[in-house]
């Protein structure tokens, strides 16, 4: 039976903590335009920031961008690492705290928001599941007025030009978005380095993130003639192009952001 200190340990392990400001400005602008109007709506709009790293910079941030279209958001930004809540303490404010925690996400609400971004990286591809299921059993429940909460579990580049993310309800995976600073690519599937550790291994034939990675550039290479109007239009008639055999779930208010929303099923692992 396990003592009473190791039931208390935090779940996780310590990741190695990069961070920088605006790094999650592309996955924050994408929840405040698909998922604000739950967070409005909520009583007590609580986000949780997990594993935001050696510094506050991104827990700041989502406050203060959740407030933008949810004035009553907080957030409370969860590490497994004690040295980095104490230095987070400081930054803490009305509508912002830092506590040590891990995937139990230790509060005593049901957010309506859990972004986990760059860290699930280090974990091996079996144990994803597991700790999705532990942090949509967390997440506010769905309701007759209400698809409840969100889980946003994704990856990034260091300055966050390019990312990829999951997005999960309580029921489990719904979509994956991709989003890049279009001047960055050469082609849609460089964003393959940044697939979430659920999809980067599974970049290969026979499995559907490499065939959709596959159509995206063939779609890129046809749409060609559109750079000459620049990027972004370039990537709004590509992603037009794949509606035709990819379950696009968004639309050209999101594209010419720099992004495109899938179903999970059409993506997900086969097996």
């Amino acid at each position: 039976m396990p003592t009473r200190a190791a039931a208390s340990r935090p779940l996780g392990t310590i990741t190695r903590g990069t961070t920088n400001p605006n790094r999650l400005r592309r996955m924050d602008r994408w929840i405040v335009a698909t998922h604000g109007a739950e967070l409005r709506r909520a009583d007590d709009p609580l986000a949780v920031d997990l594993g935001y790293g050696a510094a506050p910079w991104t827990a700041v941030e989502l406050l203060h961008r959740l407030r933008a279209v949810a004035p009553r958001a907080r957030v409370s930004g969860v590490e497994i690492d004690p040295v980095r809540v104490a230095a987070a303490g400081p930054y803490a404010r009305a509508g912002l705290d830092f506590r040590r925690g891990g995937f139990e996400v230790p509060l005593p609400g049901r957010p309506l928001l859990i972004r986990a971004a760059n860290v699930l990286r280090q974990y091996d591809e079996a144990e994803v599941p597991g700790v999705w299921r532990r942090l949509c059993a967390r997440l506010a429940p769905a309701s007759a007025h209400s698809r409840g909460g969100l889980l946003v579990e994704g990856t990034c580049d260091e300055i966050g030009r390019r990312h990829v993310w999951v997005a999960l309800g309580p029921e489990g995976p719904r979509t994956v978005t991709f989003a890049a600073r279009l001047g960055s690519l050469d082609r849609p599937s460089d964003l393959a380095e940044r697939l979430p550790k659920a999809l980067i291994h599974r970049n290969v034939p026979g499995e559907p993130v490499h065939a959709f990675l596959r159509d995206f550039d063939r779609a890129w290479a046809a749409a060609a003639p559109y750079a000459s109007y620049g990027a972004r239009q370039r990537w709004t008639r590509t992603v037009r192009d794949l509606t035709a055999d990819w379950p696009v779930t968004d639309g050209p208010a999101r594209w010419r952001q720099g992004e495109v929303t899938v179903r999970w099923g059409a993506l997900a692992p086969r097996g």
